[in-house]
């Protein structure tokens, strides 16, 4: 391993933290990524020791992954964005926690997508994953649009999505609406035949459990089904609908970033398809561009 502690100059650690994982890269003075990791949930919001535990996992095993010794860990800074931490008591509480890093410049989630995106300028960003949101930066003001959680909101999300789906298929099973395409696919996912069935299958369970039936949703809606083509659009209406208010504030430039985002935006309305631009890096690159700003 390369441990002389002067081969660390112009390296910085960018880290970006969700509830279900946190990835951290560690890029040169060049923005190079040199090393990556991958380790477990990152929320401060679903617990404090977890988060802090998956931060230090996820950028020493970048650094092993460079070749270092994870033990330079507190010679490198680092920019860290996490998820929850738009809320001011979970941000003290992480701000004041003693980090293992030569320095911590910490962000919400939504400000590094938001950076990495238009790498460093302003600009706006739409997530559209398991949760969902709108987030924009214009002239040192941020705004969120969204960000309320599942299921009483992320709507146009994976979890959203699926969790609709879930709902006809009951309404199908019940006999209140006709079956469709849809059925069998959201059957056969669950491997289950009835509603009892069902509702045992779906009960309690976290969001992302629902994301992973999105794309059931989706393909049954290529396929002209009635009630898939409904949820989708439905879905599509809601991050439209987000992308124009966010456009208000003036972005020079507005990003859709997050797994769903190549299926939805077929649906989305054509204004907002045009506006579009693809993100220039992901949120971890937005990461260690907020802290070059900072230092």
């Amino acid at each position: 391993m390369l441990d002389d502690s002067n081969k660390v100059q112009g390296l910085f650690i960018g880290i970006d933290g969700g509830g279900t994982k946190c990835k951290a890269i560690l890029v040169n003075e060049h923005n190079h990524i040199l090393g990556t990791g991958i380790s477990g949930p990152a929320n401060p919001l679903h617990g404090f020791e977890q988060a802090t535990q998956s931060i230090t996992e996820s950028a020493r095993l970048a650094l092993i992954d460079a070749g270092y010794s994870a033990n330079l860990l507190a010679s490198i800074p680092a920019g860290v964005g996490l998820a929850g931490v738009n809320l001011p008591v979970l941000f003290d509480q992480m701000n004041n926690w003693q980090h293992p890093f030569k320095d911590m410049h910490l962000a919400t989630d939504l400000l590094i997508a938001c950076l990495g995106a238009h790498n460093g300028q302003d600009g706006a960003v739409m997530i559209t994953g398991t949760g969902s949101c709108g987030f924009v930066h214009v002239d040192g003001v941020s705004e969120i649009v969204g960000a309320h959680g599942f299921p009483h909101g992320d709507k146009g999300s994976g979890a959203w999505v699926g969790l609709q789906a879930a709902k006809q298929v009951l309404l199908s099973l019940d006999e209140l609406v006709e079956p469709t395409l849809l059925t069998d696919a959201v059957l056969s996912h669950l491997a289950v035949s009835n509603a009892v069935e069902m509702v045992e299958a779906i009960a309690g369970k976290p969001a992302a459990f629902y994301a992973q039936m999105a794309g059931l949703v989706f393909e049954a809606a290529q396929k002209d089904d009635p009630v898939a083509t409904a949820v989708v659009q439905e879905g599509a209406d809601y991050i439209s609908r987000v992308a124009k208010r966010l456009l208000t504030k003036q972005p020079p430039n507005i990003s859709l970033i997050g797994g769903l985002g190549p299926l939805i935006t077929p649906w989305l309305s054509p204004d907002v398809q045009q506006r579009l631009v693809p993100p220039t890096f992901p949120p971890e690159m937005g990461a260690v561009i907020f802290a070059r700003q900072q230092a």
